[in-house]
């Protein structure tokens, strides 16, 4: 039988890297499709193909999937996974030309070249659903570009919540201060918080290529919840960090942090971890997220609890040498 093929954009980032791994341990035959100037150091398979994609120029993107579709008598992919986008902008207008402009660019060029794939899978992010941020109503607005191509394309959302694993940074620097005895929090009320270890989120992806409802649209976690200090509990845990100072900010200090990384980053043209945006992600107490649909429509069981996720993600901090 021959292997279905699959390109995965945004390759060579984190949910990218492992996507494409795990595309090719199901035998698929995939391209990795990334900028010229991104990084290839997760994806060193020899397996892997590899295909420019200019996701913000039009023509350019028309002529790099012409080229491509010259070179393999007419044909394009039988999926494609749309994993490329910006979680950190320097405001609401880059990220809608990174996640909403881009992801129109990609549909209309593969509808035009009569390259729609069999699905097209949008990894799109738990904050679609809340857009009271930038971030996600930039998520929101390719959300909307998808369901505008639903006539001519299939194609199924999935909304994970916060994603960790090897690889990611976001997350690791949280480890980096658990390793420096202080672990480091905001708000005083109560937050529930939800995660997905990056293997589950690829688990899902592969299951949403062939389910049987297009249009679907897929939050998907662990299925649990979790308070603030689970996850820097067992990052102290698995990193055998003895006495931590627990820290507590009020969200005020933190907005005002964050007002002066807005603040540095207009002033800089840099992009910077606290900013406006992200106070608004951090300030809210609810990331409760229901996977009943993902479970009863595409059989999604995650494998992976906090604990497990984490004692992973540790051990490969460890073996990299990042901690």
């Amino acid at each position: 039988m021959k292997s279905k093929s699959i390109l995965i954009t945004g390759a060579s980032g984190f949910v990218g890297s492992h996507l494409v791994e795990t595309a090719l341990d199901a035998g698929m035959k995939v391209w990795a499709g990334m900028r010229k100037t991104s990084s290839r150091r997760w994806l060193q398979d020899e397996r892997i193909n590899f295909i420019t994609l200019s996701l913000n120029d039009v023509q350019a993107l028309h002529k790099q999937l012409s080229v491509f579709k010259l070179e393999h008598s007419g044909a394009g992919w039988d999926y494609v996974v749309h994993a490329a986008g910006a979680t950190k902008a320097a405001n609401e207008a880059e990220f809608m030309r990174a996640n909403c402009e881009a992801t129109a660019n990609l549909l209309d060029v593969l509808c035009a070249l009569d390259m729609e794939p069999r699905r097209f899978v949008l990894m799109s992010s738990l904050s679609a659903g809340i857009p009271d941020t930038a971030y996600g109503r930039s998520k929101l607005a390719a959300e909307q570009r998808v369901r505008d191509a639903a006539d001519k394309m299939d194609c199924v959302v999935l909304r994970p919540t916060g994603v960790y694993g090897p690889r990611e940074k976001d997350y690791f620097l949280m480890a980096k201060s658990i390793k420096r005895h202080v672990d480091f929090a905001v708000g005083y009320k109560p937050q529930h918080i939800t995660f997905i270890y990056v293997k589950d989120l690829c688990a899902a992806t592969m299951l949403a290529l062939t389910g049987d409802k297009p249009g679907a649209i897929y939050p998907l976690s662990d299925g649990a919840t979790y308070t603030s200090r689970d996850f820097s509990r067992l990052l102290q845990k698995e990193m055998g960090v003895r006495r931590v100072v627990h820290i507590t900010a009020p969200l005020w200090l933190l907005k005002a942090v964050c007002c002066v990384g807005q603040w540095w980053a207009g002033i800089s043209h840099k992009m910077t971890t606290l900013n406006t945006d992200k106070y608004n992600i951090l300030k809210r107490r609810d990331w409760r997220c229901d996977i009943s649909q993902a479970a009863e429509e595409l059989g999604y069981k995650p494998a992976y609890d906090l604990a497990r996720g984490v004692a992973e993600t540790v051990a490969w901090y460890k073996q990299q040498k990042w901690i």
